[in-house]
């Protein structure tokens, strides 16, 4: 069996602009400004390489958008980082897509759709990676027994904690580390009996 690799982005927001979903006149487009991404071994629940990328938003203009404060408050990524560390679209997805060789990218839920779509097209960019190497984290754990309307009101963030999972310190809203919260739950379930890697399949 191949690893799998769990994925997370972070993409711009502002006050309010969730309710309104994202539509609002002076909303920014949702468009991805971190990655993070955990390789884990289906086989022996082994976190096997992590990988966490600062991506330059970008509008539909190819401007560079500035983040807004609760932005900022909500993830740590700053203008500096940003600065300092981003990278263009088309080369975070390129990064993924080699540090993911080939296996499946599970997120919880589906950021293929609500972020990395929409990037893309804001950017005027083919995807490098097809629909179908993308998965829902959200059905591993169905398959490994929690309810259904757990599933649905718990955030990759909370998930571990949702298992009583002890792991090292977390940081909320940021990329790679809300991928190695749901990483180190699907690590107690392989480990614990409640998944097996034919469920990655």
């Amino acid at each position: 069996m191949s690893p799998c690799v769990i994925y997370d982005c972070e993409f711009l927001t502002a006050p309010g602009a969730p309710m309104r979903f994202w539509n609002g006149p002076t909303d920014p487009d949702p468009v991805i400004a971190q990655i993070g991404a955990v390789r884990l071994s289906t086989e022996s629940g082994e976190i096997e390489e992590t990988l966490r990328l600062y991506v330059l938003p970008r509008g539909r203009q190819g401007e560079r958008l500035a983040l807004d404060p609760l932005f900022i408050r909500l993830t740590g990524i700053t203008e500096d980082i940003l600065q300092a560390e981003g990278l263009e679209l088309s080369e975070a997805l390129a990064r993924l897509d080699a540090f993911s060789d080939g296996a499946s990218l599970w997120s919880w839920g589906k950021d293929e759709l609500n972020m990395i779509a929409v990037s893309c097209w804001i950017a005027g960019l083919a995807p490098p990676m097809g629909p179908a190497r993308f998965r829902n984290a959200c059905d591993l754990l169905l398959a490994a027994g929690m309810p259904l309307e757990d599933v649905h009101k718990t955030r990759s963030n909370t998930l571990a904690a949702y298992f009583e999972v002890d792991h090292p310190p977390l940081r909320g809203h940021d990329g790679l580390d809300d991928a190695l919260c749901v990483a180190y739950t699907l690590q107690h379930l392989l480990q614990a009996g409640r998944l097996s890697a034919t469920d990655f399949t």
